[in-house]
């Protein structure tokens, strides 16, 4: 039975931006090797929106950044989404009985599958469906957007802390 995660960079203050910080070297040495380790990755429409950047080579890319593209690709990827018509490569699209189509992969697939974008963690949180969270905390306060958690989760129990590149924390928690 595979364990359902959901992990995202967050700052000081728990919102998620990702123009308003980055991986340094060594975090996004960790996420190489992190998705190349996931049995599947789960996303909302605008995650995935954002995550197909990785679909398409770009001559700027240093080797991480082709590295990363490569283990991104090579993952199969379910999207939750009822506006998308089709989605890229490697991936599938599911417009109803999310529920039911994460229930199935969580019993037939061993390892880890990521979940990712706040809302739809938080919808498959509520149906107890999330094993694990992994808060990756950047010292950068933002004041305001899109919050980590999208609504309010039940008791969280603290099992994990590692300090991640120069500057961020890994905080990793299951529901108590």
């Amino acid at each position: 039975m595979a364990k359902l995660v959901f992990a995202l960079n967050q700052s000081l203050d728990g919102y998620i931006d990702h123009d308003a910080f980055a991986p340094d070297p060594a975090l996004f040495r960790h996420f190489i090797d992190d998705v190349r380790g996931m049995t599947a990755l789960i996303y909302g429409r605008r995650m995935y929106d954002v995550m197909r950047y990785w679909d398409d080579h770009r001559a700027e890319w240093n080797a991480a950044e082709r590295e990363y593209a490569i283990a991104w690709r090579s993952r199969p990827k379910w999207v939750a989404s009822r506006t998308l018509a089709s989605v890229g490569p490697n991936a599938t699209l599911v417009a109803d009985d999310l529920d039911d189509v994460v229930r199935r992969l969580k019993a037939e697939l061993p390892g880890e599958m990521e979940v990712a974008g706040p809302e739809l963690a938080s919808h498959l949180g509520d149906l107890g469906l999330v094993d694990e969270y992994r808060l990756y905390v950047h010292p950068v306060v933002l004041g305001s957007g899109k919050p980590f958690f999208a609504g309010p989760r039940p008791r969280l129990r603290l099992v994990a802390t590692d300090a991640m590149g120069g500057e961020v924390v890994r905080l990793t928690y299951v529901p108590a």
